[in-house]
């Protein structure tokens, strides 16, 4: 017994050693995780003047060789600096670059690297304030040993192509050089050697130019008084220069053929005939110095060139791919007005003259007006919009060599012509017929011409085919094949035979987007273009990518039903900025997406293969894919919507051997940041199974509710993984601005019913936020909502059907759909009528054969129900949603005594683009916010709002460098 009792009391100590050890572990690890959460919440919230100062990294560039990779980075205003950095090792040099993210260049053997260097931001602002001119520096860089070469004064450089040893650097005009229109454009161009560093300079270059192969350098002289002026080509390796054509003339648009082979320009003389230059082309081939082919041109010289047309300046001519024709723009060319013969007159002709002095021309009193006719084919007001884009378009026209014969491809009707690889061919586009009907409705339709670039013979290949499905060829990269889509199938054309083949019937899935709910019949899935050697078309259904011999008769599925799962082949990534066509003797690789669960990931098809392997498939986002171009070193971007944006480097195709080589957002770490994001799934009103997404306010405790804001727009959850950057946006909202400082975001997916498009977000966003407040996570007594142009438009429909909102805030809405439909777009000139029927209003007929529909969603027509408050952006010069659709409805909203503001920044169009506007509305939209949603005190100008004669006192005592606090 004796024995039993110390057998049980030394198990009891040891069970109470372990409870007390087990109880001593608990409280570390809970004091731990007090301790945690105290530092979690002693993190600031983000503040408007901390995002001035919010450091990112810019776009990188991988070196050639894939051995270094540059980026910029710096605040979102200042200085910034630019990084270079070894891909597979640390070491990493930076250089101050000024206050702008110029591109980095690196020589093509990787040696060298070279960028401009601006002005610091505080001396680009003191130029600006004394209209004092600025220039950029030149920075070279020896990557080897870090050697540093500073040019002044540079306008623009070039390394020499695939040639390592060379690069040309242009430096900018002199202060005093005139600004006329006629004034000598050249400037100095220096050829600086890398390898021996001795200088060449070059006087008055207007335009230069290597060849792709760097072996040789055209340059265009353009002198004050003409003196000199011409067309010159340096020989890289022997210096030579050869002048290859000199005049008293202007010479620009100089540009070399692909292979570096060839290359064209213009030339542009005075023509008494004319107001305008007249211009020739110039065609050079077969280079050899002085020996090298010329080609002349002169158009007007010509007696089949088209009557009161000219070669056009603003089209760059080119050669085709055999260099047998030479292609180039015509326009409309202005004559002077005839001259009057003077005549001689009597002394008695001379008095009368006295006498009656004869009215001139100019001093006639003219009206001023415009005639709208309703057969005009676009409306006045795009006429007047689209002006100098009518003046200066360019029809593509052929000049063949052989016989010296011209021919314009391109006219009035059919004024879109392209021509295809091998330039055997070439695709015209022909709406003329369909225009006036397809500006009245968004119904477009196009008649489809072959043109044969041999003899210039032209035929119909399709009348009427529909267009406003992406209607248009795509060619294969032998010139000789294309397909296109017709009625929810894909096919294919030989343009030689004509024969055509049907490529995707046969396929069990459909070819019709189903996400797509715009009144566009039968919209078209993704078309991927040709393999390289122009067998197999590439074309996606709504989730797989299939491999489609050019006769239809072989069908390879290279995604192995990827539907059942959800995922989708997203889109190809062309890391070869030469290849012609998918090169499925390489590995190609592709964006891969799970529509359900809002996953990404990058999957490779390998060499020679049938099947795209998924490498990975997360919770995070890939984005900017590139190869070195000489190595095999990949480059991507990995994000979520907590972690910034860094880029990745992989020495292996499989990605395996991928590693981080950035750091971005270094100031994230010190503030209190969003703890998370939430995808739910809800039922929508019409029985649609939809998502939404929540994003989880900082310091996120689970059970608590928070102050919600609902953002609107259309489909917004595949952005599930996008991090948003701290910024001052055009539409004032910034999702991480607010999640850092306690709110919870809500942004749902809305699918719409044709004729329903405000019902619509009221079945879909009405549903989702009482998911999510059945979630815990949103307080339903404080939830506002926000939305800009057409999510502005959501907002203000939805606030007249529901009081579900606490507050709103609308940026450019439309709000009366009835007076919106006939109202112009002015940014196009169009009206907004096509917009409405076969875009994004999704209502159609016109109003007067569906008033119900256009008035049953319409906010004015509701307005009287409206409860929630309403903060309402509307700018004077808004050119997408007409000024009047705000004023419109403050005014019915005040004259009901609705809590409403109305905040427009004089001169900004659609979204807002000046910083000081941008800064100030992200901070009145925060203040009303908190003021609605956090009980923070009311704002005055929201509560008793600012007289006109006090705006000026109101603004200066508000104005911040970088944002005001909250």
């Amino acid at each position: 017994m004796a024995t039993h009792n110390s057998w049980f009391k030394s198990l009891f100590s040891y069970k109470l050693k372990l409870i007390m050890k087990s109880l001593k572990l608990f409280s570390s690890v809970f004091f731990m995780l007090v301790i945690h959460q105290l530092q979690a919440q002693e993190k600031p919230a983000l503040g408007w003047k901390d995002v001035s100062k919010w450091t990112f990294n810019r776009p990188a560039t991988l070196s050639p060789n894939g051995e270094w990779i540059a980026l910029a980075s710096g605040p979102v205003e200042g200085d910034l600096k630019m990084t270079i950095r070894k891909t597979n090792d640390t070491l990493s040099r930076n250089y101050p670059i000024g206050a702008m993210a110029n591109s980095i260049s690196f020589s093509n053997d990787s040696k060298f690297a070279a960028f401009k260097v601006a002005l610091k931001d505080s001396e680009a602002k003191a130029a600006k304030k004394t209209n004092k001119p600025v220039y950029d520096k030149l920075l070279l860089v020896s990557l080897s040993d870090n050697k540093q070469t500073t040019f002044e004064k540079v306008k623009s450089f070039s390394f020499s192509e695939k040639s390592p040893e060379w690069i040309a650097i242009q430096f900018a005009p002199a202060e005093n050089a005139s600004k006329e229109k006629d004034a000598p454009k050249g400037t100095d161009v220096l050829l600086y050697n890398l390898i021996t560093k001795k200088s060449y300079n070059v006087g008055n270059v207007s335009e230069f130019a290597f060849n792709k192969t760097g072996s040789q350098f055209a340059y265009v002289i353009d002198a004050a008084g003409q003196n000199g002026n011409g067309i010159f080509l340096r020989d890289m390796k022997t210096g030579i220069t050869t002048a290859l054509d000199n005049d008293k003339a202007v010479y620009q648009k100089l540009g070399w053929n692909e292979q570096g082979t060839a290359f064209a320009l213009l030339k542009a003389n005075k023509n008494d005939k004319y107001k305008d230059d007249v211009y020739s082309m110039l065609g050079f081939n077969k280079i050899n110095g002085d020996l090298t082919n010329k080609v002349i041109y002169n158009g007007i010289d010509d007696k089949i060139f088209p009557a009161n047309m000219g070669i056009n300046t603003n089209a760059t001519p080119f050669w085709s791919d055999d260099q047998t024709v030479l292609f180039l723009g015509v326009n409309t060319l202005t004559k002077k007005e005839d001259k009057k013969e003077e005549k001689k007159e009597d002394k008695k002709s001379d008095t009368l003259a006295k006498a009656k002095p004869e009215v001139k021309k100019d001093d006639i009193e003219k009206p001023d007006m415009i005639i709208w006719n309703w057969q005009d084919k676009r409306l006045q007001s795009a006429q007047q919009t689209q002006e100098m884009r009518d003046k200066n378009f360019s029809y593509l026209s052929a000049y063949r060599i052989a016989d010296k014969k011209f021919i314009q491809l391109a006219d009035s009707n059919m004024r879109s012509v392209s021509v295809n690889p091998k330039s055997l061919y070439a695709i015209g586009y022909d709406n003329s017929k369909y225009e006036l009907m397809g500006n009245l409705d968004g119904q477009s339709y196009v008649d489809v011409y072959l043109i044969d670039l041999k003899t210039f013979g032209k035929k119909l290949l399709f009348e009427k085919m529909y267009a406003s499905n992406g209607g248009r060829l795509v060619i294969a990269p032998n010139g000789t094949l294309a397909s296109y889509y017709l009625d929810g199938v894909f096919y294919s054309i030989n343009l030689e035979s004509g024969k055509t083949a049907n490529l995707t019937g046969k396929i069990k899935s459909s070819f019709v987007d189903e996400l797509d709910d715009h009144n566009v019949i039968k919209p078209a899935t993704q078309n991927l273009g040709w393999s390289a050697d122009s067998k197999y078309a590439l074309i996606k259904d709504n989730y797989d990518l299939w491999k489609i011999s050019a006769d239809g008769n072989s069908i390879t599925p290279l995604s192995d039903n990827w539907k059942s799962k959800k995922t989708e082949v997203a889109t190809r990534f062309r890391v070869d900025a030469d290849e012609k066509g998918v090169d499925l003797s390489k590995d190609q690789y592709f964006a891969v997406f799970n529509t359900k669960n809002k996953k990404n990931g990058i999957g490779i098809l390998p060499a020679g293969k049938s099947k795209i392997n998924i490498l990975f498939l997360d919770d995070n986002a890939y984005q900017s894919f590139s190869k070195a171009e000489q190595a095999k070193v990949f480059t991507y971007t990995k994000s979520n919507f907590q972690q910034s944006p860094d880029y990745y480097v992989s020495t292996t195709g499989d990605l395996s051997t991928a590693k981080k080589v950035t750091t971005n957002t270094p100031d994230q770490a010190k503030y209190a940041w969003s703890s998370g994001v939430k995808l739910i799934d809800y039922v929508s009103a019409n029985g649609d199974s939809l998502q939404a997404a929540i994003y989880l306010p900082a310091n996120y405790v689970p059970g608590k509710a928070y102050p919600t804001i609902t953002y609107i727009y259309e489909r917004l959850t595949d952005d599930l993984n996008t991090y948003t950057m701290p910024t001052f946006p055009g539409g004032g909202f910034n999702k991480a601005m607010y999640t850092s400082n306690g709110y919870a975001v809500l942004m749902p997916d809305i699918k719409y019913k044709l004729n329903d498009p405000g019902m619509s977000a009221v079945a879909c966003v009405v549903p989702a936020v009482k998911a999510a407040i059945a979630t815990g996570i949103v307080d339903e007594k404080n939830v506002a909502i926000h939305g800009h142009s057409w999510g502005g438009y959501q907002t203000s429909f939805l606030i007249t059907q529901t009081n579900i909102f606490k507050a709103a805030a609308a940026g450019a809405p439309l709000t009366n759909m009835i007076s919106m439909y006939s109202l112009i777009y002015w940014n196009s000139g169009g009206t907004n009528q096509a917009i409405f029927e076969a875009s994004q209003g999704r209502l159609t007929p016109g109003y007067w054969d569906n008033w119900d529909a256009f008035a049953r969603n319409s906010p004015v027509y509701h307005i009287k129900k409206v409860q929630t408050p309403l903060l309402l952006l509307h700018n004077d010069k808004d050119g997408a949603v007409d000024f009047t659709q705000g004023i419109e409805y403050y005014n019915g909203l005040r004259r009901l005594n609705k809590p409403v503001v109305m905040i427009t920044y004089r001169g900004e169009n659609h979204g807002i683009a000046k910083l000081p506007n941008r800064k100030d509305y992200a901070v009145r939209m925060m203040e009303y916010f908190d003021y609605m949603l956090k009980g923070k005190p009311a704002p005055e100008w929201w509560s008793k709002g600012v007289n006109r004669l006090d705006m000026e006192k109101h603004l200066e005592a508000r104005a911040f460098d970088g944002g005001e606090e909250n």
